[in-house]
């Protein structure tokens, strides 16, 4: 939620004549849903494919206006867990069903010969990877304890585990879909129809955060921290490691493998790509969740991303704020389009 919290932070909600109450922390991504679907929160952050289920499978009315970051995520193991193929037989924690990284590690799973699946009770079979989800705050004591063996989630949880010896990263999602989207900001929709002018001072202030945090990530890191503005509980120099340390010891690891896709651990690049949201209901189809997914089945890639997605306000403003052209992400020639890229 990085650019959201700098908007607060920095004071650009303010310059643009916003008030803005200090971002509120919530424990799990159900309870974040719940916030936006009762109002209690004008804007929020959540997983893009879980913005797909709020507006088509629950009928939220939620707008995606920008997105909030691009990769950001890892898949953090057990010390002794040195490939993927290593999990079968064991449980690994995900932070939501609707999400980029449920997404990522089933494609991970099936591309390794492992059958996802989810269940309550009994032990899974050697060539099966049994998913819980789990709210992010407890994923780490929960490796800590070995009542998992991994989990997939945004930073900086993963850095976290690392600093704390209790787990290493085995693959970042990053280097897997090439900067993918992970979370977005989302509204709701009365707001992008009857209050656009608010709807684009906000914008204004995210979308210059997401520009600022690409500039100086490690002063953004202390800022959000609990040693900075106290956004987040974790302390500074975790949270730098989780939006810095994208280093050589990775390579050698084997938690990066496309170094030359020259991304960094964690972006912030605020277009939504409809390229990206066209992927995410494709992949949603083939990807194991709970509950009552019908939904899916009739939904059309290019209706959800000409859907979901208001590109008005977000257009405006990287148009005021030129230099997101310079993340190495964005194709100059042909800033509002790219092709998804995954490999493993």
């Amino acid at each position: 939620a990085t650019p959201l919290l700098v908007a607060h932070g920095k004071g650009f909600f303010e310059e643009q004549g916003i008030k803005a109450e200090k971002p509120v922390r919530l424990r799990s991504w159900a309870q974040v849903l719940e916030a936006f679907i009762s109002g209690q929160v004008n804007a929020v952050h959540l997983l893009s494919p879980m913005t797909v289920w709020a507006r088509f499978g629950s009928k939220a009315p939620a707008k995606v206006v920008a997105w909030n970051h691009t990769s950001g995520s890892g898949l953090s193991v057990l010390p002794h867990i040195n490939s993927v193929k290593d999990l079968g037989g064991t449980t690994v924690a995900i932070p939501f069903w609707y999400s980029i990284h449920n997404v990522v590690l089933q494609i991970l799973l099936r591309e390794n010969g492992l059958v996802p699946v989810s269940k309550r009770t009994g032990k899974p079979a050697a060539n099966e990877v049994n998913l819980v989800v789990m709210a992010p705050a407890d994923m780490v004591p929960a490796l800590a304890s070995k009542q998992i063996s991994g989990y997939i989630v945004a930073e900086p949880f993963n850095a976290a585990s690392e600093v704390l010896g209790v787990g290493k990263m085995l693959r970042f999602t990053g280097d897997i879909w090439k900067n993918h989207p992970c979370c977005v900001i989302c509204t709701n929709e009365s707001y992008t129809r009857d209050k656009p002018e608010w709807t684009q001072k906000v914008t204004d202030a995210i979308v210059r955060a997401h520009v600022y945090a690409s500039k100086s990530k490690a002063e953004v890191a202390k800022l959000i921290s609990r040693d900075g503005k106290g956004y987040l509980p974790t302390p500074a120099d975790v949270v730098e490691k989780a939006v810095t340390d994208y280093g050589p010891a990775y390579d050698q690891s084997g938690a990066i493998h496309h170094r030359d896709w020259k991304n960094g651990r964690i972006d912030f690049q605020p277009w939504p790509y409809p390229s990206a949201t066209r992927l995410i209901v494709e992949h949603m189809n083939k990807t194991v969740v709970e509950g009552d997914t019908t939904f899916l089945k009739g939904l059309d890639p290019d209706f959800v991303a000409k859907d979901l997605v208001d590109y008005r306000f977000v257009k405006e403003a990287i148009g005021k704020n030129p230099d997101w052209l310079n993340d190495p992400s964005v194709d100059r020639t042909n800033p509002f389009d790219r092709q998804e890229v995954l490999s493993l």
